[in-house]
């Protein structure tokens, strides 16, 4: 019979020999290395999953079968694992009960393996149905903890640990029928058990705490003291994972609870200091991340600023690579071995958005494992932007004297000091602005090493004052050194290993979106950057090409029209079309091509047009394809990949901007307008993101071809403002905001059927504005002006409920051509409903003193003779106290409108 917690029906369940045998069996082929056919043995076990009772045989062999290997039966466990993940909503409660009666012994097993196995399940159980269902688990859990038996103690922390690593929410809540939280039962244990001689309990009981500081539970809270002396103590742990988790707890407190190590810092910023040094890799990482959140979490840096001088000789020291990184093997792959599938990161497209929006860009993603030298790395680019030059004297002479230092073993110190300035780069940028020349006069003969990470390090360090060395053109010296790192970066991009290749790449790509500003100096280098970027084109493996992608891509942004010459188009184009023929319309070495030409596309203009033709239809193949895939891959041929539709939907946005009117003859013979409204109403946010940027496009250059379903766009674009998740999706909701506002404009009344719906849900984005993004609520207000421009005797009955926010709205918008627009819709308003306007005279004259200068001599009138409408309307001093009401600036702006 079955023992334990079960009782009733779940205790008399009793497996048959014959399936218990056929199952381990199984098990077992399943393990075995020659096993051929596993895919056969999987089917067959799903087949078993089918019986009500599969799950109790697996709880039986991992609990019971002690004739059989330990594998065997974690492999029944784990099996138990999965199955629940689907199965246990449905699986009957005797069942439940019978799995729940034979775990819980389980966790005082002689096998830790088996113990293990079973604090997974039991998790997993917990996660799935939380612990109310399952009293009998606290009360062995406890008693486990209390028993002094270390094979029980281990088993109750090992399921408590993962407990509290995937839902540690489950043990903070009231649970009916306990007089408190099970939390409160466990944390003083833990605490507890911070003192025991076994290092395994003193591990999972000080990682099970650290879960809970961003919780922070009320007993958490308590007992901070006790927690704290508790790390103290188990600082100098001689177990390494031990000193990890201190560290990780230093960490963590100082991010959200940096009160609580107010008393104690000096004593924390100490031992990190020592354990930054520590002799185990892992540990010394987990304290150098200390440095960095510490910056992060804004606290006074008075309190950092005496341990300097040892710090950062401890973070240099740090930011050599060691002699393990996997970066130094990598280092010495030839360049034109092809990349293998798991060599290729994976890449994102970020989907059209129309509107100012802030964008951080990541252009330090050297390679992608973190560890001890990156982490370093990061800390002194925090230090130099906390501190700025203040620690210049104290970190130059220890980068001066690595760069000094001479011979082949000294390599790894010379790459860290050239590392080291470019994580400076931007903090200490005042203190190194005068020697600015010499550093990069420096580093411009290391792009030759002999070493290529010391090559690829100095492209990194050098774009990282790009900024500068662009502003430095106008003078002589300056446009000498910036054709000197041109050329060497281009040298760079033909280097023969790929490692230096994708640092060049990048750090070109840098340089040339500060070019932007200053584009006409890369006019004359316009060739040979080709040339050199049409060689890496040929030369690169796969992984790399992407960045030529985006070098191209970015070059073409920068220097817009200048390309549209056949010299270049010669050189550029050819390359690039034989690839895009050579790839399937299924292969993802497509998207960054797409990309490419999207901006390759805008940069030309017209100049496109002799190139537009297939590159329309294949966008328009490829989403055809991507839709049926959706429903049915097989008539596809394809399996479904968003990614697709939305990479081709920006590829035509790109040729709407690009050939403008030139479009339309594509457009009218294909079937775009049909497929864009099913992307319009695709359930993947970024589907329909890219979908109303193309609506928009297409509404500014050839609207006539989306009449006929005019009604349906403006339906669904409308519901994308109307939503109870607008935080979650407000780039769609931007994006179809904006579309909005640019069918109207070109369509004028045939927007009267969906006017005041759209009306309806702009003006709650314009009355409550916090927490959404500056785009969504520039673009609201915009295309509110433009409704109201071609349909105001539909809105301005309305215009007293949103004309405050919609007024404090507009002036925040730079001028140009949509904000005239916004204004059009006001002047139109006012002078069909005068007094609608009245009440936010104040906030109406804000708007328009926000103006820099209208540059349309009409509505800069239209403007004068509302104000002046205003004036002569208000009697009896009405004007004059409006006018008070303004501060002076504003009123000074006023004044290019005779008003006063």
């Amino acid at each position: 019979m079955a023992s334990g917690a079960g009782g009733g029906e779940a205790s008399t369940w009793q497996p048959q020999e014959d399936g218990l045998r056929e199952i381990c069996g199984l098990l077992e082929q399943q393990m075995a290395p020659t096993s051929d056919d596993k895919s056969m043995i999987w089917q067959r076990l799903q087949h078993y999953s089918q019986f009500p009772d599969f799950n109790n045989y697996l709880a039986f062999i991992l609990a019971r079968a002690e004739g059989k290997s330990v594998e065997v039966r974690q492999a029944a466990g784990l099996l138990l694992k999965n199955n629940l993940r689907t199965a246990l909503k449905t699986m009957p409660p005797s069942n439940q009960q019978y799995i729940k009666s034979e775990l819980l012994p389980c966790m005082g097993a002689a096998d830790r393996q088996i113990r293990s196995t079973a604090g997974t399940i039991i998790s997993t159980f917990v996660q799935i149905g939380g612990v109310g269902g399952w009293p009998e688990l606290l009360h062995a859990l406890v008693k486990c903890l209390d028993s002094n038996d270390v094979s029980h103690m281990e088993g109750a922390m090992d399921a408590l640990s993962k407990i509290c690593e995937d839902a540690p929410q489950v043990l903070d809540s009231d649970i009916p029928g306990l007089s408190e939280r099970p939390i409160n039962a466990f944390l003083p244990r833990f605490l507890q058990l911070f003192q025991s001689p076994h290092t395994t309990l003193r591990k999972l009981s000080l990682g099970s705490v650290n879960q809970y500081i961003m919780l922070m539970p009320t007993v958490l809270y308590l007992s901070m003291d006790k927690y704290l002396q508790g790390l103290f103590v188990l600082a100098n742990d001689p177990s390494p994972e031990v000193r990890k988790l201190v560290c990780a707890a230093f960490v963590q407190l100082i991010e959200v609870r940096s009160a609580v190590l107010e008393p104690h810092l000096r004593n924390v910023i100490e031992y990190m200091l020592l354990v930054n040094k520590d002799t185990d890799e892992e540990v010394a990482l987990e304290a150098c991340e200390f440095w960095s959140a510490y910056c992060e979490a804004e606290l006074p840096p008075e309190n950092l600023r005496e341990f300097l001088p040892r710090l950062i000789p401890i973070l240099l020291s740090n930011m050599a690579y060691a002699d393990d990184d996997e970066s130094l093997l990598e280092a010495e792959e030839d360049g034109s071995l092809p990349d293998r599938d798991q060599d290729l990161k994976p890449r994102f497209h970020s989907s059209r958005f129309h509107g100012s929006e802030d964008v951080e860009d990541d252009d330090d993603d050297i390679v992608n494992v973190w560890n001890l030298r990156k982490c370093s790395a990061a800390a002194l680019d925090f230090l130099s932007n906390v501190f700025g030059d203040e620690i210049l004297p104290t970190l130059m002479p220890i980068v001066q004297a690595k760069l000094s230092s001479t011979g082949d073993e000294a390599w790894k110190d010379r790459e860290a000091a050239v590392l080291a300035l470019g994580a400076i780069g931007e903090g200490c940028i005042n203190g190194l602005y005068p020697h600015l020349s010499e550093i990069v006069a420096f580093l411009i003969p290391l792009l030759d090493d002999k070493f290529p990470l010391i090559r690829s390090i100095s492209c990194w360090t050098l774009s990282r004052f790009s900024k500068y060395i662009v502003q430095g053109i106008s003078h002589k010296e300056g446009h000498d050194q910036f054709d000197k790192i041109l050329m060497g970066l281009l040298r760079r991009i033909l280097d023969d290993n790929k490692r230096v290749q994708e640092a060049a790449c990048s750090a070109f790509a840098t340089l040339e979106e500060y070019m932007q500003e200053a584009a006409e100096e890369l006019g004359p280098r316009l060739d040979i950057i080709l040339q050199h970027l049409m060689c890496a084109f040929g030369k690169y493996q796969r992984r790399n090409l992407r960045i030529v992608y985006d070098a191209i891509g970015t070059l073409a942004d920068a220097v817009g029209g200048e390309l549209n010459q056949p010299k270049y188009l010669e050189i550029l184009m050819p390359p690039l079309i034989a690839k895009w023929q050579q790839l399937s319309n299924s292969d993802k070495d497509l998207f960054p091509l797409l990309e490419c030409f999207t901006s390759i596309a805008q940069a030309l203009g017209t100049g496109f047009s002799q190139f537009a033709q297939p590159v329309f239809q294949r966008c328009i193949n490829i989403i055809q394809t991507q839709q049926l895939a959706k429903v049915d891959p097989v008539s596809a041929g394809a399996q479904y990949d968003k990614e697709f539709i939305v990479c081709s939907l920006d590829l035509l946005s790109g040729l709407a901007e690009g050939l403008g009117p030139g479009l339309e003859s594509l457009v009218s013979q294909s079937s775009l307008r049909d497929l864009l409204l099913q992307c319009c109403m695709d359930d993947a946010y970024d589907v329909r993101q890219s979908a109303f940027a193309l609506l928009g496009d297409l509404a500014r250059v050839c609207p006539v071809h989306l009449h006929s379903r005019l009604p349906e766009f403006l339906d669904v674009a409308a519901k994308q403002l109307n939503t109870a998740k607008l935080k979650d999706t407000v780039s769609v909701a931007n994006n179809a905001c904006w579309a909005i506002g640019e069918l109207a404009i070109k369509v004028h009344k045939e927007m009267s059927p969906v006017v005041l719906m759209v009306v309806s849900c702009l003006v709650p984005i314009l009355q409550r504005p916090e927490g959404l993004n500056k785009s969504l609520i520039e673009n609201s207000a915009i295309t509110l002006g433009r409704l109201a421009w071609v349909c105001p005797e539909l809105v301005s009955p309305h215009m007293e409920h949103f004309m405050q926010p919609w007024c404090i709205a507009l002036s925040m918008i730079r001028d140009d051509i949509e904000k005239e627009d916004a204004f059009r819709g006001l002047c139109a308003m006012v002078r069909t409903n005068p007094s609608g306007a009245l009440n936010s005279l104040v906030f109406m004259c804000k708007a328009i003193a926000s103006w820099h200068e209208i540059r349309s001599e009409d509505l800069h009138n239209e403007v004068c003779q509302i104000l002046h409408g205003y004036k002569q309307m208000l009697k009896n001093g009405a004007w004059e106290q409006c006018m008070s009401a303004l501060e002076p600036p504003v009123k000074d702006r006023l004044l290019k409108y005779q008003v006063q």
